[in-house]
């Protein structure tokens, strides 16, 4: 477990009032050496301890000829130690230069552990500088660095205890969330930490129950003692939130521990549905993620990230004028929209062609794409995924995985609570998008061709609206699951509301549902099972002591930054709409009608 000394001594630390008095009291003799410490640091003079053991505490100045001395004794029958005999007073001139004796690791661990606490990204620069401002103590960047190590250590527990907790935690996610799924996997004869597996029932049971059938994935790489990667599965709500179905840490990101993920989701979901939804899976294609949804999710809709595939051909062609006819193709809702657009780009670059057969329209254009994303084109996950890691990487796997829960568990309870107070029939989000619909249905003609079929005149053309089936012929209503300002029309004019046409994965039934459940508190570590021996399978029972993985972060500062969801290589001094997506105008310029 955790040493909590140092968050006790930390009060004690920032109590001195830099006096010694005969008499006076301190509960053992490692206080009275730490209250020294820090007396000798504040005024500026050095020690030197002459006697120390279990019944006595002896220390005088290290100047020759000063007369500073101090006898701390064991008091009989009592732990405590008291001050019997101080000359109070030097005659030196103490200290002169920044450099302290007495400014060790463990006294700047003490010195910050308080900031540490409260911002586990201070770093060891802003701790040099903090500690020759507040105590005027040069130390070094090794020992500040060294420092806030052992401060993280008394705050959370060490990296290599994280690991060897991780049986324990995981019996405990399944005691206090029945129904979750939770299970850590280790490899070798010294049971080195491979994989662990965390899905809770409030998630499963609000993406089976509620949610759209759309899963996003996505990795982030952590930069810890121990590295590894951070994989996930993100389901979307009814208001196009997020919240993760499986969270899974890995020892490396390999082609094999994607099958494993997936594998899992798809043990998961077999066993909490009778009647397997058909996925839309949305994620950047890389390889080893391709093969493993194609292996255990065979039917599935497997498609790009728009963002991803944009910003490919954006940096590959590095042209404003196409790229704003690419957003345009994106898009376009019919397939003769979309291949109008693709002959524009093949006038300007005839290259545009070998792009499309390494990028194909039918795993990311609207026009072309199976899957239902209901207007959900992009991963939100990546950008959930890197702050977790930004956040979390000086953390041990545990209490990275325990802010990981309370994240989520404040998500649940937030949204649930936001829900209850929606009077509307669809989320605000939809409820959005419906009132355009009907503000630019107004001005066009309806012509019934009988109960269910209608014909839809504009100036521009003429659509075919079916609402029985839910299908206009300009394919919005299909493809983004609400009426279409044509549906919305021919809904109006038969005197039905169109908000009862959307797709129930909008409504604020569906969203309360989704937040049903509750993600619940694991008791303190405290109160867990220790490990022992044993183990079945490769599987992780409590009694099995897992050791942390073989891979450690090499020293140095690291060859690569972290991504940064912020700079996603967006070219630099261009303004890109945020509704209409071309390039050159910002979202409040722009003309486009809504």
């Amino acid at each position: 477990m955790a040493d909590h000394s140092l968050i006790v001594s930390e009060t004690a630390l920032s109590l001195v009032d830099h006096t010694l008095v005969i008499g006076q009291e301190f509960p053992d003799v490692e206080t009275c050496r730490r209250m020294l410490k820090d007396i000798a640091i504040a005024m500026h003079f050095d020690i030197r301890i002459v006697k120390s053991d279990r019944s006595r505490f002896i220390a005088k100045c290290s100047k020759e000829g000063c007369p500073w001395r101090v006898h701390v004794a064991k008091c009989p029958g009592v732990p405590t130690f008291t001050v019997r005999t101080l000359h109070g007073e030097h005659t030196c001139e103490g200290v002169r230069n920044l450099h302290h004796q007495q400014a060790s690791v463990g006294w700047v661990a003490r010195s910050v552990a308080a900031q540490v606490r409260d911002n586990p990204q201070y770093k060891p620069k802003e701790i040099l500088r903090d500690i020759r401002d507040q105590h005027g103590v040069a130390v070094s960047y090794m020992q500040a660095w060294r420092g806030k190590e052992r401060s993280m250590a008394a705050l959370h527990g060490t990296f290599e205890e994280g690991y060897r907790l991780l049986p324990a935690y995981c019996e405990q996610i399944s005691k206090t969330n029945p129904g979750s799924i939770a299970s850590v996997f280790a490899t070798g004869q010294e049971n080195c930490f491979q994989r662990l597996f965390i899905s809770y029932r409030a998630s499963i049971y609000g993406f089976i129950n509620a949610c759209r059938p759309l899963l996003e994935l996505d990795r982030a790489h952590l930069k810890g003692k121990y590295l590894g990667a951070l994989l996930c599965a993100a389901v979307v709500d009814a208001d196009d939130s997020l919240f993760p179905l499986a969270i899974a840490v890995v020892d490396v990101e390999s082609d094999e521990n994607w099958m494993w993920f997936m594998s899992e989701l798809r043990k998961l979901l077999g066993v909490n549905t009778d009647s397997m939804p058909r996925l839309t899976i949305l994620s950047e294609r890389q390889r080893g993620i391709v093969e493993a949804v194609e292996t255990h999710f065979p039917s599935a809709f497997h498609g790009f990230c728009l963002r991803y595939v944009s910003e490919n051909f954006r940096d590959t062609f590095k042209n404003t004028k196409l790229v704003n006819i690419f957003w345009n193709a994106v898009y376009a809702l019919t397939a003769a929209e979309f291949d109008s657009k693709i002959a524009e780009m093949v006038e300007i670059s005839q290259e545009v062609i070998t792009w499309f057969q390494h990028f194909p329209p039918q795993l990311w254009a609207v026009a072309y794409f199976e899957g239902v994303r209901y207007g959900h084109f992009t991963l939100g996950v990546t950008e959930l995924l890197y702050n977790w890691a930004l956040e979390c990487h000086e953390l041990p796997i545990v209490q990275m995985m325990e802010h990981i829960r309370n994240e989520m568990a404040s998500w649940f309870n937030e949204r649930r609570e936001m829900g209850m107070r929606w009077t509307s029939i669809l989320v605000p989000s939809a409820e959005k998008r419906i009132a355009e619909a009907i503000a630019d249905a107004r001005c066009y003609q309806v012509l019934r061709a009988n109960e269910v079929e209608f014909e839809i005149v504009s100036t521009e053309r003429t659509n075919i609206v079916e609402i029985h089936s839910r299908v206009c012929s300009c394919r919005r209503w299909q493809l983004y699951g609400l009426p279409c300002a044509h549906a919305a029309a021919a809904l109006m004019s038969c005197g039905q509301n169109a908000h009862l046409f959307a797709e129930p994965c909008f409504t604020v039934t569906s969203y309360r549902e989704t937040y049903s459940q509750m993600i619940y508190p694991i008791l303190d570590k405290s109160l867990w099972k220790e490990p022992g021996e044993g183990a079945e399978g490769g599987v992780a029972k409590v009694d099995i002591t897992i050791r942390p993985p073989k891979i450690r972060r090499p020293p140095g500062r690291p060859k690569k930054k972290v991504l940064r969801v912020e700079n996603l290589k967006r070219p630099k001094r261009i303004v890109q709409c945020g509704r209409c997506h071309l390039l050159g105008h910002s979202q409040k310029k722009c003309t486009m009608p809504m």
